[in-house]
């Protein structure tokens, strides 16, 4: 990895580790579709293509998020329960 795919890598990694936990919630993209977060994501997509050549599946993963984030709120999910990879969104 070059150094800034290094850097990169290394935020992800402190965002992963101190501010994700704190914020008490899991992107939409896990919550719809099950899978790795959008930092987990974007920190393998750093680490296989360098920060260059992964902005592009960065950015597409964000707007996929985003359309998650759409259609959960659409369908009024209050919450999901994880049947091993497969989510299940319930309302209360």
């Amino acid at each position: 990895m070059s150094p800034v795919s290094r850097a990169a890598d290394a935020l992800i990694r402190q965002y992963q580790q101190r501010l994700s936990p704190r914020k008490g919630w899991s992107c939409a993209h896990r919550v719809a579709h099950g899978g790795p977060s959008c930092s987990t994501a974007v920190r393998d997509i750093v680490r296989r293509r360098g920060v260059l050549r992964g902005a592009r599946p960065t950015v597409l993963r964000f707007v996929a998020c985003y359309q998650a984030a759409s259609l959960l709120m659409a369908s009024d999910v209050r919450g999901v329960c994880c049947c091993g990879p497969i989510p299940i969104p319930f309302k209360f």
